[in-house]
């Protein structure tokens, strides 16, 4: 499927999970994520915008031309954005923070893809491969160092 396309298709549907979600629970915020159904929605989300953001990726590095390390640019602009919006005038916390999260699915992809792509396209050549071997690690070490800080004993005061 060309990545226009597709990248309408994952938008209409990130979209419409939002849509959903917020109709039916009243809120997004994921300090409100305290039933099975409200996880469910958090998780569809996860999952859409994971798609979103690998098609928009490559639709601005390939279909658009820009190449990865533009694009890493763009979404790492388009990243700090939600904050920088949020700083300066107050705008709601939930949506700015749906913004900055979803920026950091093509942000990722475009790494990724410049880490492991050659340099013929663009890349490092490092091979995708080993980048997602090194992605899976970090993956794995930071939720790790998470779950260990969550089982440390408080400090006494």
């Amino acid at each position: 499927m060309p990545y226009p396309v597709s990248t309408a298709a994952f938008l209409v549907a990130v979209l419409a999970a939002f849509g959903i979600w917020f109709r039916v629970e009243g809120t997004l915020s994921i300090h409100s994520i305290d039933t099975r159904r409200r996880e469910l929605f958090y998780w569809t989300a996860v999952i859409l915008t994971f798609a979103l953001g690998t098609a928009l990726g490559d639709l601005t590095a390939t279909t658009w031309g820009l190449g990865y390390a533009a694009s890493i640019l763009l979404f790492g602009v388009l990243f700090l954005l939600p904050f920088l919006v949020r700083w300066g005038t107050g705008v709601g916390e939930v949506g700015t923070f749906w913004v900055a999260y979803v920026m950091t699915r093509p942000f990722g992809a475009s790494v990724a893809d410049w880490a492991g792509v050659p340099p013929s396209r663009g890349g490092l050549g490092i091979g995708t491969g080993p980048v997602s071997v090194v992605a899976l690690l970090a993956i794995v070490a930071v939720v790790l160092g998470l779950e260990r800080a969550a089982r440390r004993p408080a400090e006494p005061s």
